[in-house]
């Protein structure tokens, strides 16, 4: 997308030059939708991991699930440390340890033999990496090189997990089945790593480096690094949990993340094996939830800029829950028209909640946004492993995962809820009554 009048670029030598036609932004954009994507191979992997493990190792669903809820937990809590951090270090940095911290812990999974080190080399390693450059990397991608379009660009950014879900999922599966499941680890591993150059050489950390404005936005000099990140994360923490929106935005994402992380993508493929249908036909139907999911992000980036966050949540949140309270009755030993119904419908919301809640962290906390959007993801990542790890311990139990969807969705219609309650920043507010 090209910008046709943008504020000059600079450059400290020879002060203002003519802005590229097309803005910079967009190619830092391009380069972290290719991270991230190669990044995805790792979030795709863990539910296609619980049959061949409890059949190779004999460990139970639950310990498999425990290690999937580490992961996940480590992903949320790591996020708003990692944002911080790439105020500190830059984002480049950030991002390429993490990224081979993740094919260090992808690999080590080749020669474990007992549970505990699945739960440190997958839900430790792979779950601090991943964390570090997760929807944190996204979110001060879009602070830093974007003015305008914001909401666009976070769909976009959030779509491209959903791209590398759609890419990987079909090859890793059929990796398990005809292969084994440590092929796919090494896959895994390798993806990660391949990202690397893209990130250290084409990746810049904040447009005054290349002497150019955000797009849409006036130029502004490099901040000065942020010393103390932990220290910030958690005054930042601090502060925000005394406000109302704060837990409610905490409150509805952990729901967000126990219905997709946790439930469906942890539990979806060895559900559908249950009812009789083969691991690549369900692992074929989460990726295609991954080609919905680009479309319905996207629009949800879209509708962030035009409508009210505080709705559009409460809207995705109520479809959602409906559509899960469904799921029992449409998994069957085949794939047929209303599975794929639910499939694209699920699809279309699957993260759209993303852009607005990004959009409500930015007008309920400004500067902080980002490491605030740290935490209510970490809040995210926290639901997802509670339901990762039930969703297991009920399999074991109940001999079903039923129970869980029928939870889920009613957690999905309380989160609804919560959306509509969230105030209106005070400044929206004094507009409106002024008005």
């Amino acid at each position: 997308m090209a910008q046709t009048t943008e504020t000059p670029a600079r450059t400290p030598e020879s002060g203002p030059v003519r802005a590229p036609r097309v803005h910079r932004a967009w190619f830092v954009a391009a380069v972290a939708f290719v991270t991230i994507i190669g990044a995805a191979a790792f979030a795709s992997l863990p539910g296609l991991l619980i049959e061949p493990l409890h059949a190779e190792l004999h460990w139970s669903r639950g310990t498999i699930g425990f290690a999937v809820s580490v992961n996940l937990a480590l992903y949320g809590l790591t996020a708003p440390f990692a944002a911080a951090l790439m105020d500190r270090f830059g984002i480049r940095r950030v991002v390429a340890v993490a990224l081979g911290v993740i094919a260090l812990g992808a690999l080590l999974t080749v020669w474990m033999t007992a549970a505990w080190q699945l739960v440190l080399y997958w839900g430790v390693l792979v779950g601090l990496g991943s964390g570090s450059m997760a929807l944190a990397f996204a979110a001060t991608v879009t602070n830093r090189w974007f003015t305008a379009r914001r909401g666009l660009v976070t769909g976009l950014l959030t779509a491209a997990g959903a791209s590398g879900q759609l890419i990987f999922l079909p090859l890793l599966s059929w990796l398990v089945e005809h292969h084994g499941w440590r092929p796919a680890s090494v896959t895994v591993a390798l993806a990660a790593l391949a990202v690397v150059p893209f990130v250290w050489l084409l990746l810049r950390d904040h447009p005054a480096d290349v002497g150019l404005a955000p797009y849409g936005g006036e130029y502004a000099a490099k901040p000065a690094p942020v010393t103390g990140a932990a220290r910030r994360a958690v005054t930042v923490l601090l502060k925000a949990a005394r406000t109302g929106p704060f837990w409610l935005l905490a409150g509805s994402f952990a729901i967000c993340g126990a219905s997709t992380n946790g439930l469906v993508r942890t539990h979806f493929v060895p559900a559908a094996h249950d009812h009789g249908m083969p691991i690549t036909a369900a692992a074929g139907l989460l990726a295609v939830i991954g080609v919905f999911d680009v479309v319905g992000t996207v629009a949800s980036g879209w509708f962030t800029d035009r409508f009210s966050a505080r709705r559009l949540l409460a809207v995705y949140y109520a479809l959602r829950g409906i559509s899960l309270c469904f799921l029992p009755i449409l998994l069957a030993p085949s794939v047929h028209p209303p599975m794929l119904f639910f499939i694209v419908f699920y699809g279309l919301d699957w993260v759209a909640t993303v852009p607005p809640t990004m959009a409500l962290c930015r007008e309920h906390f400004g500067a902080d946004s980002a490491i605030v959007f740290g935490w209510v993801l970490a809040s995210h990542q926290v639901g997802a492993a509670a339901v990762a790890f039930a969703g297991g311990l009920a399999r074991d139990v109940f001999g079903t995962y039923d129970v869980v969807w029928y939870a889920s969705g009613a957690l999905c219609a309380a989160a609804a809820l919560m959306a509509l309650v969230i105030s209106r920043p005070r400044t929206e507010r004094a507009l409106v009554a002024g008005a």
